[in-house]
């Protein structure tokens, strides 16, 4: 028997951003005697069928955008005579569903680490069962991925990850119902070994591709200080003090190495932290901005964040400190309106935000904002090609709405047509060449243009063009501009390079006063 891991994706590029981290943990959990897994990132090169045989073992991890996808792929290579095993986010939502029209034999829910060897080994056995439930592990049980089976030539960032979990309940977001509101954080000594074996193959640029790189901020700790709550202000300290000695271990690797979080904006509120990322080299964030509106935040469940003038001088403040912002917002809120775009439009270009990104409200299975539409949709919801409204990832991409929501205010093609030159405004080539002026060469300026537009096409026309012709081209246009920009990421491999040793943090860090 054989072993296949498949990353499912409609569209291929031949070359891609971002290491599909998940494939290479479950390499590394799949038992030994079952030989190397087979890996197959469809966003490269799509599946062959011919390449699985009657009795293998194939595992598809599926989110909501490439549940389609998946299902497709599992019943061609059940058919095919192999035991298929569903994972991943949509795939723990959702067991049922893979079950009947995936051709699963099995479905993982929650974490995959520790009970895909059990998988696996019923398969060989014959006897997989329907569903295995994994549930959210203890860090100290992450399986570590196996880097050595990624293909070095394919991929222009890495994926490390620090810890799982995030304490916001952001109405749109489903990593804190799915992944916990507990930070699950692992130890510095197993991610610096993860880092310093993708360096040793030739990875300088590395995700870390966390729920929130920021799980612990301030406030937290002064609001356990003033219920008198003693246990919980250690325990928030203690994973406080380990982000700064992970940070203090990556500013000894090489000076070339780069590092891309995902954080809440609050970290702006803490100057210590953000000069200890910048120490690491961790140049860039999304930051998740959602709306630029007291209104909008509220719609989302996200007042803790700011609007106005406030908002730019907070995501300005990372700026200041050497960490570049990718702005992520959301449009089609109940509360926008058609002067909401040029203001976020505004508010991006004055926040000094390197990259931003523009999406449409959509309601993801898992989060408040799923439960509130489908239940406003009602027992009989609206029909597409056949699929209920409320199963919208199952409705073939060429017919799917680019929007889900009846808006007050704005038709869906009104939010569209405005979201789309939102993205050709901040992405005009002029508009690109005046945000790399903080770039010191004339090469690195020609990069970071590039770079952009790659940005651009792979995650705009891609995903909210109605023009077919457009999305075709732009398709195109991203699989030419994806090899060169790769190279621009690649290093010299350094197999000798060591793991940094623990010493002091990069900070002494604050006692924390009391709140009045």
């Amino acid at each position: 028997m054989r072993v296949h891991l498949i990353n499912p994706s409609s569209v291929s590029f031949g070359t891609a951003v971002i290491t599909p981290r998940w494939q290479y943990v479950l390499a590394a959990a799949t038992p030994r005697q079952f030989g190397d897994p087979t890996l197959v990132d469809e966003t490269l090169f799509p599946v062959d069928p011919q390449s699985v045989q009657e009795g293998d073992a194939v595992g598809i991890g599926i989110h909501t955008a490439n549940a389609l996808r998946g299902y497709e792929l599992g019943k061609v290579l059940r058919a095919r005579g192999a035991y298929v095993i569903f994972g991943g986010i949509h795939a723990t939502l959702y067991p049922q569903e893979a079950l009947d029209l995936g051709g699963a034999h099995a479905v993982v829910k929650g974490d995959g680490d520790r009970v895909w060897a059990n998988v696996i080994s019923d398969c060989h056995a014959g006897r997989p069962q329907p569903v295995y439930v994994g549930g959210q592990i203890d860090a100290s049980e992450f399986v570590a991925a196996r880097w050595d089976l990624v293909p070095r030539n394919r991929y222009m960032w890495a994926s490390v990850q620090t810890v799982r979990g995030c304490p916001k309940h952001c109405s749109f977001c489903s990593v804190w119902r799915t992944d916990g509101q507990k930070p699950r954080q692992r130890a510095s000594d197993v991610v610096l070994e993860e880092i310093v074996q993708l360096r040793r193959l030739g990875f300088r640029f590395i995700a870390l591709a966390d729920d929130n790189f920021y799980p612990v901020t301030l406030t937290d700790i002064q609001l356990a200080q003033a219920q008198n709550n003693h246990k919980r202000v250690r325990e928030l300290q203690s994973l406080r003090d380990e982000r700064f000695v992970l940070m203090s271990r990556l500013a000894q690797l090489p000076d070339d190495m780069v590092f891309f979080t995902q954080i809440t904006m609050e970290a702006a509120e803490d100057p210590e932290f953000l000069d200890a990322m910048k120490a690491a080299r961790i140049k860039g964030a999304l930051v998740g901005v959602e709306s630029v509106t007291p209104a909008g935040l509220k719609d989302v469940y996200k007042d803790f964040n700011l609007a106005g003038a406030h908002l730019t001088e907070r995501l300005r403040t990372f700026r200041s400190h050497g960490v570049h912002v990718l702005g992520s917002f959301i449009f089609g809120l109940p509360s926008d309106r058609p002067e909401t775009f040029e203001a976020t439009a505004l508010a991006a270009q004055e926040a000094d935000l390197t990259f931003a990104q523009f999406v449409m409200l959509s309601p993801y299975p898992g989060t408040v904002d799923f439960q509130r539409w489908e239940k406003n949709l009602g027992d009989n919801p609206p029909r597409i090609a056949g699929v209920p409204l409320t199963r919208r990832w199952l409705i073939p991409q060429a017919l799917r709405p680019k929007l889900y929501w009846d808006h007050p205010v704005m038709s869906a093609e009104e939010i569209r047509a405005r979201t789309q030159k939102v993205w050709d405004d901040f992405y005009s080539l002029g508009s690109i060449w005046k945000r790399s002026r903080f770039i010191k060469s004339s090469r690195g300026r020609l990069a970071f243009v590039l770079i952009s537009k790659i940005y651009r096409q792979m995650y705009a026309d891609t995903g909210i063009a109605t023009d077919s012709a457009r999305v075709t081209w732009s398709g195109r246009w991203a699989r030419w501009l994806a090899k060169p920009c790769r190279r621009l990421f690649a290093g010299t491999p350094m197999p000798e390079l060591q793991v940094p040793q623990a010493g002091p943090p990069l900070v002494a860090l604050p006692v924390l006063p009391t709140l009045s």
